[in-house]
Order: structure tokens, then C-alpha cells, then sequence
């Protein structure tokens, strides 16, 4: 489709829309609800974020969670029904087995010690939030018209939630270290240790060790599919059949980037904090922008529109963001089982009794499934064999490990004391926190649950025999932390961050970092600085150059063919979309140098599918590799030469690296709904090592990941922050609201998240007045 023909359908379909919804302030809605105390304003600015203006606690977060549904609804649901284990009931057989892997891994610990793990309003902050869900569902049996169209392809009905649905999902955080452990061994039973230190390199600098009696060889290749099953995307392969994504090179390029810079290091003399989080890229952003006003209250920023409150973002006083800290919180533990009883697993050498539930899984147009499902003292049983069994210990089924959810603690902070004591209450996953406040001070605190052990360092799987286990948890008190540096400036990008004297064999915090070139990046960038603008953060989260492909140019052969040299000659190492060395670069690099080197290294079949950039580096500094380091560029070139022409000033890097989002349910809607759903495709430069990181599939070259949402401050003018999010704040593909942030994402600009009345109402689109009814209090 043409970008006029597109654009055409789009404006007759939203036409109606842009009328009755962007026509400016005057434009208001009165909504009685049951349930609120007192009347609530919400004000939608033009680009669709809503401010939220309440006058308790309870109402403003019970309207938080009724506009979340208004613009998320059936994201949301889907996401309580996947982690819940109820997809099959509204999608069929195919996801029985999915239900039960999800159920194996909920939170089935004490609810008060969950609740108390957040703080003492948790409990009545969740159900304030779950009561305004369920105030938007009621609402839309009085107005089926707004109900989101999903509902009506799929032909079911958004379910009800309860408070303890927002902390019993545990499988939406982003914990991977058991598959680290499998992958592992299987590259050491094939290839041996110094193999698994170029796949993975670990920091600080270690060698895994063998436990004692374990045989890398002996762990089957789908001990995992349980738990890849539970926690991979969900994704419609075809009409109700379900799927996961597992894809190692991709997940290696997903992080974040975040920094603060002190006022002595600014321009305006005002401290500045910026944040991207990076994730796959999703229909809808799996971030959402909101504003939150009420007394003692009055947050700005994004979340996860299932949870209440804000995790990045800014209050009267502090900003604050987050980064994933490289904390290892699993364990996969394997025990025999007892001969004489196949609900018996052996361990510290006596048998122990299996704890099983057994659930009934609704299944549409079909009768109910029983599974059982076991557990061992460690947690769940992920897979069972004729003769031994295999559990996962989590740290994040332990109480108050709901992801995101601890923000709730620290978003109300004042000062860096208490967004310090905050921070003791979050358990995952494990993030850089960074913090800047108005008072000029600028901090770096990581938080996260994760084990004590003592004799073994979670690198492979050990035998549940007593030898290995977990003595309680480590507080936050061990972990690195910075408040005022005189560097005057604080970068995190999910790179090793630990200090070169850390006791890493008293803290065995994990070993597995992403690749240190974003923060690098970053470093260098804001080290040269020397008086930081906002307009520099923006322009940083936005940077495009490699700093892994610098450090690649300086180790090419010195003899390299004619064609390759004029192709290199004069880069800067900037991926940008228009660049075409970064196009050849690009495929060199990920379709040719790296599998020729796996291949040379390991043969055609193992299990090595991906090297760390770091171990690429060394190898190529070996001059004995220079012959297939020449070759491989030779068959890149013909590569290039096949997809983009035979002329290189024409090759540009976003024709073939470029990012289409697509609702879910597109490929199964039609007519005019199709064509609200549809949306464009744009060129992107960057790569997983940018600092505009752009990750992509090796096998296609498309933009898979990057930033979720965007996020700069200036706290010293709060109406400075600017933002994006993409493709909209509405998950509804009848919303004008749907993708109106993409072209401005797709473009490397931003927008203003607005903190003043006088600019919100300068700004706003429509109000929403939400009023207290008469009728019982929504449950």
C-alpha cells in the first residue's frame, strides 16, 4: 500500500474520531462511576497522556486504573489472562499447555508477607487501582460501543480483576539466567569451558565451576520448555494457536540506557536525568504515560498499564529511572527420583514428599483439563524424567517480587534518604535505579532480592542434594551505590557497573552483563561534556554511533580487496539509516563474520549460535584469522550487491533495517478495522550496540527492539521533561490516540510531558469527569 492510499484510509476512518475527541478543552465527558469518594478530573492532552487530578489517594489511583483501561483494555486483560493461565478459556485448546505453565509459576506464597513486602498502602493502592478496572468494564455493559474491537474479532468479554491479580503474575519479568545455565552446559559438554567464555563472557573475569557430581551432558535440551512456554511473548502465529519467541542474539541487544548529570555539569545549573528503557517492540507500547494528582501525590512518568503508580519519572521533588542490573535470581536444581514412589524426589539423601495442585483449566467449546502441577522444597518442577526431576528455585517467586510493582514505595520520595530506604522494598526484577532532585544531587542505587551462595556461583545447574543451597537473601546495603560522584555524572547500560575491588566472591551478584558499548557511549559523550543541556540528553538517546564498530575498524586486515576499502574509507562508525557502510557493516558483521567464525570454531552442528562482541574483538586480533575475516567481507559484498544493487552509494542501512509494528490480531481483521490496525513502516538506524539501539533478527535485518518510551528532565523546570512512546498512548486501533506518537518516534523526536495546570490546559484535547454514584462500591 502507498503512503498516500494508507494515509487516505486512515483519515476517512478516524475522521469521526479527530472531531469528537481532539476538538480541545472545551470537549467533556461525565462518567457516574460506583466506587469513588469524590468527583475526579482527568485531562488528555494532545498527544494523549492523561493528568489525573483526584482528591484522595484511593480516587486517584481507582481513576488511574479506569483510564488505563480506557486506552489498554484488552492488552491488559490478555496480560491477566497469560499470567493467570486462563487464555484457553477464551482462546481454545491450543493454550491449555500454555495455562498450565503459566500456573506453575505463579505466587502461591502467604498474601500478607506479599503485601507487607511493598509497604503498608500497597494492598489498598492495588485494589483502588483493580476497582477502577473493573469500573471501566462495568461502564461498557451500559456503553457496548466502546468496547475495544478485539473483544468483538475474538468474541469474548473482558474479565473482572482482583487486587491480588496486579502481584501473583510473576512471568512478565525479564529473568533469564536458567536458560544461561542449560546453554551453558550443553556448550561445555560439546565444546568444553574456554567455548563458553567466548558464547558468554563473564564479569568480573571467572571460569564457571563444575558442581560436584554434575555431568554437563546429562541435562536434557527441553528442561526449559515449561518455562519458555510461560514467559515467551505471546503471539498469534495463526487464528488462536499460540507461539513464544526464543531468539538468543535478540535478547542479547534488549536493555536500557540511563544517566543523571549533576548541576555542575550543566548549563542551566540544574540537575538532568534521562531514561529509555528497551524492549521488544509491541502493539501496544508495553510502557504507558500518566500523571497522577491527589494530595500528598503529584507523579509524572510511565509504567506498566497493569500496575498502579509511575516507575519512571518524576515527582515535586525527585526524578527518578531504571536500567536492568545483571542480577542472577534462578537456580535449576535436579534431584532423583525415589524408586518406589514416583511422587517422590530424593534429596539430602532422604525422599521428600512432591507438593502437587491439581487445577481444573477452562477450555472454550471444549470440557475442563486437570493438570497437576509439582513442586519440590526449591519451586517448580519444569520437567520430569523416568528416573530424575528438575525444579527451578526463583528468587522472584519469593514474596514481594511482583515486577515493577515496588516503584510504589519509592515514586512518593522527597529526598535521597528516602528514595534510598525506598529501594529496600523492590525486589525485581533487579534495576540501576538513578535518581536527581531539585536540591542538585544526583544518585545511583541497583536493588534487587538475590541469594546468598555460598559455595557455588549459579552459573550451571546443580544437584539438589543439600550441598547447594540458598542461605536467605543479601540486602541492598552490599551493593554498589553513588550519591554526588565528583565525575559529576552517573551512566548505566546494563554493563558491568560493579567497582574493580567489589567482593564478588562474598556477593555473588551475577556474572552476565550486557556488552559495555552503549555505556561506553554514553561515558565518553557526557565526559566531553563538559556543560550538558537537555537538549544534548535528547540528542544522546537518540546517538547513532558504534563504538563496537570503531573498535572493529581498527583490527580489519590491512589487505583488504579494492571494493571493501572504498566501502570503509572515510566511515565514522555512525549507523545511521541513510549510511550505507553501516548497511554492510550491519550484514558482515551478524549474517557472515560471526556464523563463519562459530562455524570454524565449533563445526556446523552445536549448540554455539551467538559470540560475544568482546571474544569477536579478540579473535580478530589473531592475524591467523584473516583469510576468513577477507572471505566473509567478499560474500557480504555479494550479499549486498544481491539485495541493494550493484551500486554501494545507493545501499541505505533503514531500507533493509527498518521497524513495522503490527497489532497481533491484523493479519485475522478486515475491512475497516484492518485498515485502523495497519500501520506504517519507517526506516531505522542503529543497532542492539547504539545508544538508539534498534536490535534486529540476523535472518531479516527488521527492528525487533529498542526504546519502549523515552524520558529527559530538567529538575530545575519540571515543564522542561520530554518524552515518547510508540506506536500511541491507545491500544484501541479506533483511537486517534493509536499511533499518532509513531512518526514522531520513527523520527528521533520527542514531545512534552507537562507537569503545570497552566500547560495542561494550554495542551489539553478532552476532560473526563468522573462522578461518584449512589451504587455499591465496585468490587
Amino acid at each position: 500500500m502507498n503512503v498516500f492510499s494508507f494515509g487516505l484510509k486512515r483519515l476517512v476512518f478516524l475522521g469521526f474520531f479527530t472531531l469528537c475527541w481532539s476538538t480541545g478543552p472545551t470537549f467533556a465527558e461525565i462518567i457516574e462511576l460506583p466506587g469513588l469518594d469524590s468527583a475526579v478530573e482527568i485531562i488528555v492532552d494532545k498527544w494523549g497522556v492523561p493528568h489525573i487530578y483526584a482528591e484522595s489517594q484511593h480516587d486517584v489511583f481507582f481513576a488511574q486504573g479506569f483510564n488505563a483501561a480506557r486506552d489498554r483494555l484488552w492488552q491488559m486483560d490478555l496480560w491477566r489472562r497469560q499470567g493467570l493461565g486462563r487464555l484457553a478459556s477464551v482462546l481454545g485448546h491450543r493454550y491449555v499447555a500454555r495455562d498450565a505453565a503459566n500456573r506453575l509459576f505463579l505466587y502461591r506464597g502467604d498474601m500478607e508477607q506479599e503485601w507487607f513486602s511493598y509497604g503498608p498502602d500497597a494492598k489498598s493502592i492495588a485494589t483502588a487501582f483493580t476497582k477502577g478496572i473493573n469500573a471501566y468494564i462495568e461502564h461498557l455493559e451500559t456503553t457496548p460501543r466502546k468496547l475495544p474491537p478485539e473483544f468483538q474479532l475474538l468474541n469474548y468479554q473482558p474479565e473482572r480483576w482482583a487486587p491480588e491479580d496486579v502481584v501473583r503474575i510473576r512471568t512478565h519479568g525479564l529473568w533469564r539466567n536458567a536458560t544461561s545455565e542449560i546453554l551453558r552446559a550443553q556448550i561445555i559438554c560439546q565444546h568444553g569451558l574456554s567455548a563458553a567464555s567466548l558464547w558468554k563472557r563473564l564479569e568480573p573475569h571467572r571460569e564457571p565451576t563444575i558442581p560436584k557430581g554434575f555431568d554437563p551432558c546429562s541435562i536434557p535440551e527441553d528442561v526449559l520448555d515449561v518455562y519458555r512456554l510461560a514467559k515467551g511473548p505471546l503471539s498469534f502465529r495463526s487464528y488462536m494457536e499460540a507461539s513464544t519467541i526464543e531468539n538468543t542474539e535478540l535478547m542479547a541487544s534488549i536493555g536500557s540506557n540511563n544517566w543523571v548529570v549533576a548541576p555542575s555539569r550543566t548549563r542551566k545549573g540544574s540537575a538532568i536525568l534521562a531514561n529509555d528503557p528497551h524492549r521488544l517492540h509491541a502493539v501496544p507500547s508495553v510502557r504507558y504515560a500518566a500523571h497522577l494528582i491527589a494530595p500528598d501525590i503529584n507523579i509524572v512518568g510511565a509504567g506498566e498499564p497493569t500496575l498502579p503508580g509511575i516507575s519512571i519519572g518524576h515527582n515535586e521533588d525527585i526524578a527518578f529511572g531504571l536500567t536492568i542490573f545483571a542480577m542472577d535470581q534462578e537456580d535449576l536444581y535436579y534431584y532423583p527420583l525415589d524408586p518406589s514412589n514416583p511422587y517422590q524426589y530424593v534429596h539430602v539423601g532422604k525422599p521428600q514428599p512432591l507438593r502437587r495442585i491439581v487445577e481444573s483449566i477452562e477450555v472454550r467449546d471444549a470440557e475442563p483439563v486437570t493438570v497437576s502441577l509439582e513442586f519440590t522444597k526449591h519451586g517448580p518442577v519444569v520437567k520430569r524424567e523416568s528416573e530424575r526431576l528438575y525444579a527451578l528455585r526463583a528468587g522472584w517467586l519469593e514474596p514481594g517480587m511482583a515486577p515493577y510493582f515496588g516503584s510504589i514505595a519509592y515514586m512518593k520520595s522527597n529526598n535521597w534518604g528516602e528514595f534510598n530506604d525506598a529501594l529496600k522494598r523492590w525486589g525485581g526484577p533487579a534495576e540501576n535505579h538513578v535518581y536527581a532532585d531539585t536540591r542538585g544531587n544526583i544518585g545511583y542505587q541497583p536493588a534487587g532480592l538475590f541469594p546468598r551462595r555460598e559455595n557455588f556461583d549459579g552459573l550451571l545447574p546443580v544437584p539438589g542434594d543439600g550441598q547447594y543451597e540458598w542461605n536467605g537473601f543479601f540486602d541492598i546495603n552490599v551493593l554498589p551505590s553513588e550519591f554526588n560522584p565528583d565525575r559529576g555524572f552517573i551512566a548505566t547500560a546494563n554493563a558491568m557497573t560493579l567497582p574493580a575491588d567489589y567482593p564478588i566472591d562474598k556477593y555473588r551478584i551475577g556474572f552476565e552483563w550486557s556488552s559495555p558499548w552503549r555505556q561506553r557511549r554514553i561515558e565518553n559523550v557526557l565526559q566531553r561534556q563538559r556543560k550538558h543541556t537537555l537538549r544534548n540528553s535528547i540528542a544522546l538517546q537518540h546517538d547513532y554511533q558504534s563504538v563496537f564498530a570503531e573498535q572493529m575498524l581498527k583490527l580489519l586486515p590491512r589487505r583488504l580487496p579494492n571494493e571493501i576499502k572504498t566501502i570503509f574509507e572515510g566511515w565514522d562508525a555512525e549507523m545511521d539509516a541513510r549510511s550505507s557502510t553501516a548497511s554492510f557493516f550491519s550484514i558482515w558483521y551478524s549474517r557472515h563474520l560471526v556464523p563463519s567464525l562459530i562455524e570454524t570454531l565449533f563445526g556446523n552442528v552445536t549448540p554455539v549460535k551467538s559470540l560475544s562482541s568482546s571474544s569477536v574483538l579478540e579473535l580478530m586480533q589473531n592475524r591467523a584469522y584473516d583469510e576468513l575475516v577477507i572471505t566473509s567481507l567478499e560474500n557480504a559484498y555479494k550479499e549486498c550487491v544481491r539485495l541493494m544493487g550493484r551500486y554501494p552509494e545507493r545501499w541505505h542501512w533503514g531500507d533493509l533495517h527498518a521497524i513495522r509494528f503490527e497489532h497481533p490480531l491484523y493479519p485475522f481483521a478486515e475491512g475497516l478495522l484492518k485498515d485502523s490496525m495497519e500501520l506504517m513502516s519507517y526506516p531505522r538506524g542503529g543497532s542492539g550496540n547504539t545508544t538508539n539501539s534498534n536490535g534486529f533478527f540476523s535472518r531479516n535485518l527488521r527492528v525487533r527492539s529498542g526504546a519502549s518510551w523515552r524520558f529527559v528532565v530538567d529538575t530545575g523546570d519540571w515543564d522542561s521533561a520530554r518524552m515518547t512512546n510508540t506506536p500511541g498512548q491507545s491500544g484501541n486501533p479506533e483511537s486517534p490516540y493509536y499511533d499518532n506518537l509513531l512518526e514522531d518516534w520513527a523520527n528521533d523526536r520527542t514531545f512534552p510531558l507537562l507537569f503545570s495546570r497552566k500547560r495542561i490546559e494550554e495542551n489539553a484535547a478532552f476532560t473526563i469527569n468522573l462522578v461518584p454514584s449512589n451504587k455499591s462500591t465496585t468490587e
